[in-house]
């Protein structure tokens, strides 16, 4: 099932509040940048940082093949010098999970990174208990790099996350052995 992004738009504000139903899902899906309730006035703030020339975010909608919005990702902390940015904000909207969505939609966002915006390193973050998503990344082709143990507190407990990263000619390796479909460039 074919992917392709969209810019995150103020149209996008009402699924993104309804996908943040709990206060740790919310977490989860955006670390600190929110707080719960998630509401418009965060989420204008949000699309506040996708504005520069050039822009430090790219935030993108994920549409499926009919139009219809399938998740949300970002491209986050571009850095032109060091050719790098974090790939953040990940998230297949409810009911359209556990369709391999996930790694596709990755790979979009690998593909504006690397083929697009020439960048030669992305990496992520990803809760060590996200083992859906952790399992998308690494057949997307990511590669763990290490545990960071105990980084968030979250209420009364400790989350540990993983940071992995893909280099650019692991993209172009992946990319020339047809592990990685070529991808639509996403508009700005």
């Amino acid at each position: 099932m074919p992917l392709r992004l969209r810019p995150f738009a103020r149209g996008d504000y009402d699924r993104l509040i309804a996908s943040a139903e709990s206060r740790d899902f919310l977490y989860q899906w955006a670390g600190p940048l929110f707080t719960y309730p998630l509401d418009r006035l965060q989420l204008e703030r949000y699309l506040l940082t996708a504005i520069g020339d050039p822009p430090t975010h790219r935030i993108y909608t994920a549409l499926d093949e009919t139009g219809g919005p399938a998740g949300h990702i970002e491209l986050a902390n571009i850095d032109r010098v060091n050719r790098s940015a974090n790939i953040a904000r990940v998230l297949i909207f409810a009911g359209r999970r556990g369709q391999g969505l996930g790694r596709e939609l990755l790979t979009l966002a690998l593909a504006v990174g690397f083929d697009e915006l020439k960048l030669h390193r992305l990496s992520l973050y990803v809760f060590d208990f996200n083992l859906a998503a952790i399992a998308a990344y690494e057949h997307a082709g990511m590669r763990t790099e290490g545990l960071l143990r105990d980084v968030r507190r979250v209420g009364d407990k400790f989350w540990s996350v993983y940071q992995m990263s893909m280099l650019e000619d692991e993209w172009r390796a992946r990319r020339s052995s047809g592990h990685t479909p070529p991808a639509q460039p996403a508009p700005e």
